[in-house]
């Protein structure tokens, strides 16, 4: 049996599994986001690795704390994803990461589970997917505040939330590498939303950046904060905006392209190398 046929059955079987959606592909579908530079999504087969298909393939996790949305989460970038040339398969609970046939096939993990538990076949199937060369992609809570007592998750997303100081405020976000392909051609940004402060990985590549004024805990005045990075999991690419504490934070088009192309990129870890991201904080004197 092909990997293609295999992947179908899989898909197809799990969405009988009663907690999970299966999403049928829209047709007609480009592969390339809103918004994203021209030519982005023209890449040519590289040497030692697979032709891109026709169509990859995505699992969309969603559940946890309700005050994220996880549903409209999930209606908002589901159509997207089938669109931009994904069969989806959408689930309310984390059971699909214990399937290791399935995972097999996954081009790219979107999760939206804010805080919560995960058993340990889940989070094992989930750590060897990326591992192995699945993409991993989320915002917000949903993928940096989640399972807090798992260290080699957060290990794998490359930082996790600590604080948002005054709740629902005014801030600004900064692009900071305008070379990349998630945030090429994008201006700065205004938010009225959740300011995350997070304890990051000094090594990621950060993208975006958020400056705390010190208006609601002056110890932090000045203090810059990254709001979207890049990173990988062994030969899995990892991306993560800190953006989305509510879906009308993607009416903001730099945010929503931001989402969109780093969900791309993400799900191309099986098909094209990855340059080194380590761009540390603190380089050698």
């Amino acid at each position: 049996m092909s990997d293609g046929i295999r992947g179908r059955r899989d898909f197809m079987k799990l969405a009988a599994a009663g907690s999970v959606l299966s999403i049928p592909a829209l047709g007609g579908g480009s592969a390339c986001a809103q918004g994203a530079p021209a030519g982005s999504a023209a890449a040519q087969p590289a040497g030692g690795y697979p032709k891109k298909p026709v169509r990859k393939k995505a699992l969309f996790v969603y559940g946890g704390w309700e005050g994220h949305g996880p549903v409209k989460s999930r209606d908002l970038f589901v159509p997207w994803l089938q669109k931009s040339g994904f069969d989806v398969v959408a689930s309310d609970t984390q059971a699909p990461y214990a399937d290791a046939a399935l995972m097999e096939t996954v081009d790219l993990v979107v999760q939206t589970w804010t805080m919560g538990t995960i058993a340990p076949l889940p989070l094992a199937g989930l750590l060897a997917a990326v591992k192995r060369g699945a993409g991993l992609a989320g915002w917000h809570g949903g993928l940096g505040d989640a399972y807090r007592n798992e260290t080699e998750y957060r290990y794998m997303v490359g930082g996790d939330w600590v604080a948002h100081p005054g709740g629902i405020i005014d801030y600004s976000v900064e692009i900071v590498d305008h070379e990349d392909p998630v945030t090429a051609g994008l201006t700065d940004f205004k938010v009225h939303s959740e300011q995350y402060y997070m304890h990051v990985n000094p090594n990621n590549k950060v993208l975006a950046t958020t400056r705390f004024d010190g208006a609601h805990d002056p110890w932090i005045e000045g203090g810059t904060m990254p709001v979207a990075w890049k990173k990988v999991y062994g030969k899995g690419r990892v991306f993560y905006t800190s953006l989305g504490h509510s879906v009308d934070v993607f009416d903001i088009p730099q945010a929503l392209a931001i989402m969109q192309r780093g969900m791309l990129w993400a799900s191309d870890s099986r098909y094209e190398p990855t340059p080194s991201l380590v761009a540390p904080a603190y380089p050698r004197r």
